[in-house]
């Protein structure tokens, strides 16, 4: 069984994180299944609109760090910076059902999302100064559009996890259900939107993000060189060192 479940029907492309016994870490072969599944929805006129979801106890916990430190993504045509670009760019619909953790990746992929469902259980994160590193995904310029900056600061300097109701207070989710109704409410609104006339969603779609397309782009490209430069330096190796001893990073010297 696939990691990633890729289904279409009724017009909605259904992509399923099924790695819940790694808690959906996402591993670079994933993140290629998820930029190719992207890129044929984009291309496939049967599919109107498409949907993330994890399962009810869990989104996902970003990348797998074993996975990561085996095979770091080295240039802009890396699994994850192809998914990054596909994602922020992808011209149709774009729903997600968030439940449990929503770590990293998990979180900064939902700014890209035109509607996001949340389980009550939900707890979003960006730790990435946690690991000794930066913000991805634009991130560091689409989180404080929508949090404040204050609220931005707070999320991405301290890392820590805020709940499904602060998401809904600012705007990150439209609706919080129970976990196990998420993904059916998710699908439901999909299927909405899939019945409506294409060409207007897409077009509708693109003006509403325009004007922030190529500030998106140049700010991912960013954080992506600051990223890759970041990774090898003494925070991320003692943090990453860290985690894989299962013990508390010392950064006073990093």
């Amino acid at each position: 069984m696939s990691d990633i479940l890729v289904h279409t029907e009724a017009g909605v492309m259904t992509i399923t994180f099924n790695r819940v016994d790694k808690k959906n870490s996402i591993t670079s072969g994933m993140y290629a299944e998820l930029a190719d599944a992207l890129a044929n929805a984009e291309s496939d006129a049967a599919v109107r609109c498409v949907l993330i979801q994890g399962d009810p106890t869990i989104f996902s916990a970003g990348n797998d760090i074993g996975d990561f430190l085996n095979g770091p993504p080295s240039t802009q045509e890396s699994p994850v910076f192809r998914f990054l670009r596909g994602i922020a760019t992808f011209p149709k619909p774009l729903v997600a059902a968030v439940c449990g953790p929503a770590v990293g990746i998990g979180t900064t992929m939902l700014f890209h999302c035109d509607l996001v469902y949340a389980g009550d259980n939900a707890a979003f994160s960006m730790p990435f100064v946690n690991l000794g590193l930066c913000p991805e995904a634009a991130s560091s310029l689409l989180v404080p559009q929508m949090l404040g900056y204050h609220r931005a600061a707070e999320a991405l300097l301290l890392g820590e996890p805020f709940m499904a109701e602060a998401a809904l207070e600012v705007g990150l989710v439209n609706r919080v259900v129970p976990p196990t109704e998420a993904n059916a409410i998710a699908q439901t609104q999909a299927r909405k939107l899939a019945a409506k006339p294409l060409s207007a969603l897409v077009e509708t779609k693109r003006l509403l993000k325009k004007g922030q397309m190529p500030a998106v782009l140049e700010r991912m490209g960013e954080e992506g060189a600051s990223f890759g430069r970041m990774l090898r330096e003494p925070a991320a190796r003692e943090a990453f060192s860290a985690f894989m001893e299962k013990r508390k990073p010392d950064f006073s010297k990093c």
